[in-house]
């Protein structure tokens, strides 16, 4: 639309020139051109020339009328306010922090001064200084906060965290609707922000593991609230809107979550000894052609697919045509049922909305009623361990068809597995050590979707669709010098291939020290030429091993920490990190209850001091874990 002589103040002289300005102009500088009329117009000093262009402009948008065939539109209101952002987040595997990315570049690029940083790194004293504030957290284990969001969380409910009755806030929390204490850090940060005072500017948005599109239409929920007129008090919360799934998100390759690599196997094989009661599969997958990237401490992420006799099953049991299409996503894609069932929607895991969804399928009363919040410890008891089988088996009749399995069933996942290999020595490559789970529950052999895959169903020449997994919260030391402690028994120890691969690659000289367990020696030791060729060659200064299942008595991997305690902290007082990588449950709070009483014991400090000392190392980076 062109400005007319005619329809405003202006001459052809001035609005030819601001013809030829406005069109090029982008939305962040029209609002700090507002900004700025509005400062000229307060009596601002500025230089002459630029005070003569002020002018111009100010004429040109206090009285600008376009070309329209409805009378002309006074033009829109700039919002008033701080332009800044403060964005915390808290992370475990990185996507909470690359979502925060995500919003911080979208921010930035409507003119906002963006401040992003890790809830750990974050100096709480400016918390009460901040004019919106956006959260995006993980919750971990039980409810639990993310390594990272730990002091962060226990900082704003206490006594010190400040009044916010000025700030506006908002919250991305990101879980898994298959475990009890779905979002919680991101429910229990949402809830005490708004104790403090803080006004909520765009709803909390719950992410289930299938987050993109969720997280991307509240990012774009938050931009639209900050940068459209300022909330009037009193007015109700935007809700976040659908976006596209992947708005805004980097570009570093073709290939992504959303748009996964087809990797060719290379090789498959079982890092077991024969007699082993356990299958451990190294797989190696070929990178070429993908433009994929990665360091030691990221992951690859696997879409699997389901077991072929389960799909059948439950085929089978609803009467389904196995051929029969299926629309399998929003922009109508369809595939066959049978095809929908194996690679596209979950069907190991039973959730609450699963349940709640199949209720209108059912006429069976007793679903309903496991549903009831009297009933939590059998609806609990009941989930655990059972798939969509059970559940069809249980409750029928149903009148579920396949046409509905899109508005039931949430998409299948994609397992993470943590990178064993380091590109500087397997360029094009990328290898995972994946433990096969089997196991008997409820009357009936249950498999892992993704261990089983890999072991039964992959062969080298086939091809996997896979992207990498950043993970920013679990890295080697900057500086080479430093020296390492690892812990990681059964596959735990994948990571740290990778990091004695880098290592050697670059020649580092810092001390390193493993800690490796698992049941038996003869047939479970993993990688353990790869182990006994780094001692030899100096790459690792000290392997200490642990084999539950060899002595009478069972030693694991924080028995051999506590014997080599007084060195132990003679590495920590010397700078060394510490790496954990395993079983969240047990095996990691194990090693940190070990490692509390290594620095209470040899640090000579009380438990309170133990556990502040171990506090600093985590806010200072040398205390990373990867566990699950």
């Amino acid at each position: 639309m062109q400005l007319q002589v005619t329809n405003s103040p202006f001459t052809a002289e001035q609005a030819a020139l601001l013809n030829e300005l406005l069109p090029t102009l982008t939305e962040s500088q029209l609002n700090w051109l507002g900004g700025y009329l509005a400062f000229y117009r307060a009596g601002g000093a500025v230089g002459a020339p630029v005070a003569e262009a002020g002018s111009l402009l100010q004429a040109s948008i206090s009285g600008l009328a376009v070309e329209s065939a409805a009378a002309p539109v006074a033009a829109p209101a700039v919002p008033q306010g701080p332009r800044e952002a403060t964005i915390l987040f808290g992370s475990q595997t990185g996507n909470a922090q690359r979502l925060a990315g995500r919003l911080a570049d979208k921010l930035k690029g409507e003119g906002f001064e963006v401040t992003l940083s890790a809830m750990n790194k974050y100096k709480t004293n400016n918390l009460k200084k901040v004019a919106n504030l956006f959260v995006l957290v993980s919750t971990h284990g039980e409810g639990d906060p993310p390594d990272n969001a730990l002091a962060f969380h226990e900082f704003v409910y206490s006594k010190r965290a400040p009044k916010l009755e000025e700030t506006k806030f908002s919250v991305l929390a990101l879980g898994d609707t298959s475990y009890e204490f779905f979002c919680k850090t991101g429910q229990d940060f949402d809830k005490r922000l708004e104790e403090l005072g803080a006004q909520r500017l765009v709803d909390r948005v719950d992410c289930d593991v299938d987050f993109e599109e969720a997280a991307s239409g509240w990012i774009a929920a938050v931009t639209s609230a900050l940068t459209s007129a300022p909330a009037v008090a009193g007015q109700g919360a935007i809700a976040a809107v659908a976006a596209p799934s992947d708005a805004g998100a980097p570009a570093e390759s073709d290939y992504s979550r959303n748009n996964p690599f087809l990797a060719e196997v290379l090789e498959n094989l079982n890092l077991n000894g024969r007699g082993s009661d356990r299958e451990t599969r190294h797989l190696e997958l070929s990178l070429e052609g993908s433009g994929l990237h990665y360091v030691p401490g990221d992951a690859v992420g696997i879409y699997p697919q389901n077991d072929p006799e389960l799909v059948d099953r439950i085929v089978s049991l609803l009467q389904w045509d196995p051929q029969e299409p299926v629309v399998i996503g929003k922009s109508g894609e369809t595939a066959t049922v049978r095809s929908a069932l194996l690679s596209h929607f979950e069907i190991t895991v039973l959730t609450k909305p699963l349940l709640e969804k199949a209720t209108a399928f059912t006429s069976n009363e007793k679903l309903a009623e496991l549903l009831k919040p009297d009933n939590k410890d059998a609806f609990k008891a009941y989930v655990g361990g059972r798939d969509l089988l059970d559940l069809l088996t249980d409750f029928g009749p149903w009148t579920l068809t396949a046409s509905d399995l899109p508005n039931v069933l949430r998409k299948l996942p994609p397992r993470l597995y943590s990178i064993a290999s380091s590109l500087e020595s397997h360029p094009e490559e990328v290898h995972l050590t994946i433990r096969k789970v089997e196991y008997d529950a409820h009357g009936r052999e249950r498999k892992g979707v993704c261990s089983v895959y890999a072991s039964e169903r992959l062969e080298p020449g086939d091809k996997v669709p896979i992207f990498i997994q950043h993970n920013p919260n679990f890295k080697l030391p900057a500086n080479p010098e430093t020296p390492v402690i690892m812990v990681g028994p059964g596959t735990g120890v994948a990571p740290f291939r990778s990091f004695m691969e880098e290592r050697e690659e670059a020649g580092a000289s810092g001390k390193s020290w493993l800690f490796y367990g698992d049941r038996h020696f003869v047939t479970d030791f993993l990688y353990q030429t790869d182990w006994q060729r780094m001692l030899a060659d100096g790459v690792l200064t000290k392997l200490d091993v642990a084999f539950s299942r060899d002595t009478e008595e069972k030693v694991y991997v924080q028995h051999r920490m506590l014997e080599q305690g007084e060195e132990l902290y003679k590495w920590l007082e010397e700078g060394a990190h510490v790496y954990v990588c395993g079983d969240e449950k047990q095996m990691a709070h194990d090693v940190q209850a070990a490692l509390l009483e290594i620095i209470g014991r040899y640090g000579g400090k009380s438990p309170e001091g133990a556990a502040a000392y171990l506090a600093e190392l985590q806010e200072q980076g040398r205390y990373q874990r990867d566990v699950y």
